[in-house]
């Protein structure tokens, strides 16, 4: 659970890395942080990335190095992204992934090409493949997604997204479908269903799961968004196993805050026919002072299974903390904290870094991989 989150942490701080938006400005940064257990159950690494953008190309490579045998730190991983645009209703994206071999050669891993089309009736298009090495060093897909977006009516729009896999035949094969739906019903509301169906053994598809909820923008900014969740239940037909509540808000202090409370019907520690129970919260607190240094707590609360009755309390914490410099380098220090068996938060995962990367730029992140522990 520990090194789950550490992975989800890091998707956030300076280590992060992820494909830029394609504009036509043209600039570049660089990042590097060092990231380590203070208990030393696990490797530590250090990460760097070095990003270009040049007349709506992306290039952006990050490099993970993990600690050696002899203490001096060796190449663990690589990922090297490229954006271009083609034309002004077309971005191709690539995604190159790299291990070692265990003599330290860089072997390609995964390959991931994304082609995205906008039309001019508002409809887009997205086809994504994924391929990986085959036997004989060459690249084969094993998996395709196609995303398809459209206007229905006013206010209505459908996306309706299908994935392909590996049938063992040497092809590929439907083993998904997606359908989503938003409704905009006035100025600040929208309803939203997302339906996910799955094929089953004997070709037919059957629904694994229906999310429907509602979005309201309040006034000053805030947000609040209510989701339930259906399943099939034991004798197949769908009900409501999952409830979450989303609040956005901002303050005037340069604050903001988002809260989702999940209820379930799966509550640890009980038989599971107690009804929705409040069994999960994560916080989340952004805050940027007057002279620019930015913020950020993550907080989860569960519920413990030993003691179900007892109420949530406070399993991990993440805090990042981001601080400009006059030269334009800003400095970065985070930190994980996950709670022990007597109940104390203990920090398992410090990362310090630093990074000339413009605060305008924005990035669609993608977990850095995590290296061995020893």
């Amino acid at each position: 659970m520990c090194g789950a989150f550490i992975l989800m942490w890091l998707i956030a701080g300076i280590s992060q890395t992820g494909r830029a938006q394609v504009d036509s400005r043209n600039q570049s940064w660089t990042a590097s942080s060092e990231q380590k257990d203070p208990s030393g159950a696990i490797n530590p690494t250090r990460t760097s990335i070095t990003h270009s953008e040049v007349n709506g190309r992306v290039i952006e490579k990050t490099m993970v190095e993990a600690l050696g045998p002899d203490g001096r730190y060796i190449p663990y991983s690589e990922i090297e992204r490229e954006s271009v645009r083609v034309n002004d209703t077309t971005v191709r994206n690539v995604e190159r992934s790299y291990g070692r071999t265990p003599d330290g050669q860089r072997t390609l891993t995964q390959e991931t090409q994304e082609e995205s089309r906008s039309f001019p009736d508002g409809a887009s298009r997205v086809n994504r493949t994924i391929s990986s090495p085959d036997g004989n060093g060459g690249l084969q897909v094993v998996q395709r997604g196609l995303i398809d977006s459209k206007q229905i009516s006013r206010g209505v729009r459908e996306t309706n997204t299908t994935l392909f896999s590996a049938d063992g035949s040497g092809g590929l094969a439907a083993t998904v479908r997606i359908n989503e739906r938003e409704r905009q019903t006035d100025a600040m509301n929208v309803e939203f269903t997302k339906s996910t169906s799955l094929l089953d053994g004997a070709g037919h598809w059957t629904v694994s799961e229906v999310r429907e909820g509602t979005s309201r923008q309040e006034p000053g900014g805030a947000r609040t968004k209510e989701e339930r969740v259906l399943r099939p239940d034991a004798s197949g037909k769908l009900a409501v196993a999952e409830r979450t509540v989303s609040k956005e808000s901002v303050a005037g202090t340069g604050e903001k805050s988002d809260i989702t409370e999940t209820y379930s019907t799966d509550v640890p520690g009980q038989a599971g026919d107690e009804g929705l129970r409040l069994v999960r919260r994560e916080s989340t607190v952004h805050r940027t002072n007057a002279s620019g240094a930015r913020s950020t707590t993550e907080r989860v609360e569960q519920s413990n299974p030993g003691d179900p009755g007892a109420g949530l309390h406070v399993t991990q914490e993440a805090i990042d903390i981001v601080r400009p410099g006059a030269d334009g380098v800003s400095q970065h220090q985070g930190s994980i904290s996950t709670s022990g068996p007597d109940g104390r938060m203990n920090t398992v995962w410090i990362d310090v870094g630093k990074s000339d990367k413009p605060a305008a730029v924005q990035v669609d992140t993608r977990p850095a991989p995590k290296a061995k522990t020893k």
